[in-house]
């Protein structure tokens, strides 16, 4: 997956706004105002996303590829090196799972105004 296929692929999902509030250089994909990936733009090698700590854990211990979130809390964000045997399917499962998760801890209207 390149950075124009993860951008379709994120903001094809319902209410996602892409921004880039830390600079020029970090695009960050946003549901509900919340941040659920954020990737860099001139050097696109890896993806933060928000994942469960139990399931992040796991993520780690079973693939090279996922690593704890750079800059993020680790106990809820994994890094995700591209290129390095991830398959496209699974990065699209990971990032679904973050989206899922940023969108269940909004207020039920927000959840609601994105169907």
């Amino acid at each position: 997956m390149n950075i124009e296929e993860l951008r379709d692929y994120c903001l094809a999902k319902p209410g996602t706004t892409e921004e880039v509030p830390f600079g020029p250089d970090t695009l960050v994909f946003k549901v509900g105002g919340k941040i659920y990936a954020l990737t860099s733009i001139d050097n696109f090698g890896s993806v933060n996303l928000k994942c469960d700590p139990e399931r992040a854990t796991q993520l780690r211990e079973q693939y090279d590829y996922v690593l704890p979130g750079y800059h993020m809390n680790k106990k809820h964000w994994n890094t995700v090196l591209i290129g390095t045997g991830i398959t496209v399917r699974q990065l699209q499962e990971q990032i679904d799972h973050s989206y899922d998760l940023v969108r269940a801890s909004l207020p039920r209207a927000v959840r609601e105004s994105l169907s």
